[in-house]
């Protein structure tokens, strides 16, 4: 079992925790446009109250170890590695407590590109451990809108893990898929399910839309989040996030690797 202190000196040395490539001055942004109410940094949560550049800051800095001083505006961002080993053990726990009730789980990343693999090895343990990993509305049309105007997705799973791909970019199946922040693919993979009248997730696990837009429904949901994704601390402060952890969301995959051992370990799901 890889042990707490050699997951830290990962963290660290693959600067998924510590000094990250997030700059200061995009979390900065994605606070002040949170605090607008811009949709774009929403990610499908509705916040309760309204909350401040000072106080998303002084979240932030609770929740992931950046500065709380409004003057350092320049810089890597810093994200405290005890905040994210915390949060791991707390993923860890929803983990064993879905697996323990063999509920079913719902899967999906905004960062294909970089997590597939993270979320993937997830799916797989919890399939083995008796959980059924839900695959809704696979193929279907969702609609989301871009710099470009309202575009056509596909959603699409891969090897359990939910994922959009412009249509015709690449085949079913195919490990690409585009970036996202959208909530719209997790609405419509719910709201699939509902319609059909199968089993809802116990637990979604995920990023960006994913987690937010199904906290935002009820449902119960974890997953990773960078500095600049103040909408799933904010859901986590305000209970409709069970787990944000705090880590850089866009290092290179293989990375990510030392943190999917921890955590099946914690949750009793290693094979």
């Amino acid at each position: 079992m890889l042990s707490t202190g050699a997951l830290r000196a990962h963290l660290l040395a693959a600067r998924l925790a510590g000094p990250v490539a997030t700059t200061r001055e995009e979390s900065l942004r994605s606070y002040r446009l949170f605090a607008a109410h811009d949709p774009r940094v929403l990610l499908g949560l509705e916040p309760s109250r309204h909350w401040g550049e000072r106080e998303l800051l002084d979240l932030m800095a609770d929740r992931c170890g950046v500065s709380a001083d409004p003057r350092h505006v320049t810089g890597p961002d810093v994200i405290d590695p005890e905040c994210t080993l915390a949060a791991l053990a707390a993923f860890a726990d929803r983990l064993r407590r879905v697996a323990a009730t063999r509920a079913p789980v719902l899967i999906g990343t905004g960062h294909p590109h970089r997590l597939l693999a993270f979320y993937a090895t997830l799916a797989e343990a919890l399939s083995a451990a008796g959980c059924e990993v839900l695959t809704p509305a696979q193929g279907s049309r969702v609609d989301m809108a871009t710099g470009y105007g309202v575009r056509a997705y596909t959603l699409d799973y891969v090897r359990g893990v939910a994922l959009v791909r412009e249509p015709g970019a690449q085949p079913p199946g195919s490990t690409t898929g585009a970036h996202s922040h959208s909530p719209l693919p997790v609405r419509h993979a719910l709201g699939a399910l509902a319609d059909a009248g199968r089993p809802l997730p116990g637990l979604v696990i995920g990023d960006h839309g994913w987690v937010c837009g199904a906290g935002q429904l009820g449902f119960e949901a974890i997953g990773l989040a960078d500095t600049d994704d103040p909408a799933l601390f904010v859901g986590e402060a305000e209970g409709r996030v069970s787990v944000a952890v705090p880590l850089d969301d866009g290092v290179r995959p293989d990375y990510y690797r030392p943190l999917t051992r921890y955590v099946l370990n914690r949750a009793s799901l290693s094979r």
